[in-house]
C-alpha cells in the first residue's frame, strides 16, 4: 500500500504534542475525500500502539482518553475519518456515507501506517458507529496481523426506536435510499446528550461545536440505508476471533428536558440492544456494565470513567497476545 506520507506530521489542533497527518484517498461521488490520523506517542519506546475510531457526528477530542492509552504503555492514534472532523471538506455533506464499506480504506490505511511506524500489537478500538464500523471490519479481516485486539465502547449496533421505526419505518427509508441516497430525512439523536458533555452547557469537555454540534445535520437516506444494512449483517451473526471487550452503561436514559439523570446513563443507544447482539457473535467476547457511564463511557464523570478504565486495562493486560507482542 502506497502510505502517501510526502506531507508528513505536523501539529494537531489539539496541541498538547499530538499530531496530525492528512492522507488523500480516491474521489468518491461528493469528490476530493481524505482523512486523518491523530498520534501522540509514549516517551519510552513502546511497539503496543491503539487506533481510536470516533463515532458519529464526532471526532476525536478525548485528550484524556489519549493519556490513559500512554501511561499504560500505548503509543496512541486516533483516525477521524472521511467527512469527519479535520477530514470534512467543504464540497462534502458531514457524516455522509452510502455503505459502511467505504471506511475500509482509511481503516486500512491507518493500520498499515501503524505497522511501517514500528507498532507490533494493536487494540482496534470503535465507539458508537465507530463500534459498527469496527466490529464489520473485524469480521471481514479476521486472518489480518494488523490489529490483534478490539475494545468497542456502546457500540451502534441497532437503532435505538421502537418496534414499527424499527421493523417497516427503517427498511422503507433505506429501500428508497438505494435509488435516492441524497434525499435528506430527519434523524440523530436528543441534543440533551450534548448538554451534558460540552463545559458551555453542563458538562466537563470542550471540544469543537462545528465538528460536534449538539444537533446532529440531518441524515441522508444512503446513510440510514448504509446503518440499516450493518446492522443486519450484525443481526446475521458475525465472527470475531480477535478477543473483543464491549463496555457500556448499565442502563439507558430518555428524558424530554434537562435533567441531572443525563449524568446516569447512555442517553443515545438502548443497552440490551448491545447485550442481545454482543450475545449474537462468534468468538471471545466480554461484555463489561458500568453503572453510571454515558454513551461515550470515557467521558462520563470522573468516578466512572476510573472505572472503565480500570476495566480495560486489566483486560489488555490480561491478553496473551499482548505480553507476546509487547
Amino acid at each position: 500500500m502506497d502510505l502517501n506520507l510526502d506531507q508528513g506530521y505536523h501539529p494537531d489542533v489539539l496541541g498538547q504534542g499530538f499530531e496530525a497527518l492528512t492522507f488523500l484517498q480516491p474521489d468518491d461521488y461528493e469528490g476530493k475525500v481524505v482523512g486523518t490520523i491523530i498520534r501522540k506517542c509514549c516517551p519510552q519506546k513502546s511497539s503496543l500502539a491503539v487506533l481510536y475510531i470516533h463515532g458519529f457526528n464526532d471526532y476525536f477530542f478525548q485528550t484524556e482518553m489519549a493519556g490513559q492509552y500512554i501511561q499504560n504503555g500505548y503509543n496512541f492514534y486516533a483516525l477521524d475519518l472521511r467527512k469527519y472532523g479535520r477530514s470534512f471538506l467543504p464540497h462534502q455533506k458531514m457524516n455522509n456515507v452510502r455503505d459502511l464499506a467505504e471506511y475500509d480504506a482509511d481503516i486500512n490505511f491507518a493500520l498499515a501506517l501503524l505497522k511501517k511506524e514500528g507498532n507490533t500489537f494493536v487494540l482496534l478500538s470503535g465507539h458508537s458507529t465507530g463500534g459498527l464500523i469496527a466490529s464489520l471490519y473485524t469480521a471481514k479481516n479476521i486472518s489480518s496481523e494488523l490489529f490483534h485486539a478490539v475494545f468497542l465502547n456502546s457500540p451502534f449496533w441497532d437503532m435505538s426506536l421502537g418496534f414499527l421505526e424499527k421493523s417497516i419505518g427503517i427498511p422503507l427509508v433505506s429501500w428508497w435510499g438505494k435509488r435516492h441516497p441524497d434525499v435528506q430525512v430527519d434523524g440523530g439523536f436528543s441534543p440533551l446528550y450534548g448538554l451534558s458533555l460540552h463545559k458551555d452547557f453542563h458538562g466537563e469537555w470542550v471540544y469543537n461545536l462545528a465538528w460536534k454540534p449538539n444537533v446532529a445535520p440531518r441524515v441522508n437516506c444512503g446513510w440510514v440505508r448504509a446503518i440499516h444494512l450493518g446492522h443486519k449483517r450484525m443481526k446475521a451473526g458475525i465472527c470475531i476471533e480477535k478477543p473483543l471487550l464491549v463496555i457500556h452503561s448499565l442502563r439507558s436514559v430518555s428524558e424530554k428536558k434537562w435533567s441531572d439523570r443525563m449524568f446516569s446513563g447512555d442517553a443515545v443507544l438502548n443497552v440490551k440492544d448491545m447485550d442481545r447482539e454482543a450475545a449474537r457473535i462468534q468468538g471471545d467476547c466480554q461484555v463489561t456494565v458500568i453503572e453510571g457511564a454515558l454513551h461515550d463511557v470515557v467521558l462520563s464523570r470522573k468516578p466512572v470513567r476510573e472505572e472503565v478504565y480500570a476495566a480495560l486495562f486489566s483486560w489488555l493486560n490480561s491478553l496473551p497476545s499482548r505480553v507476546y507482542h509487547s
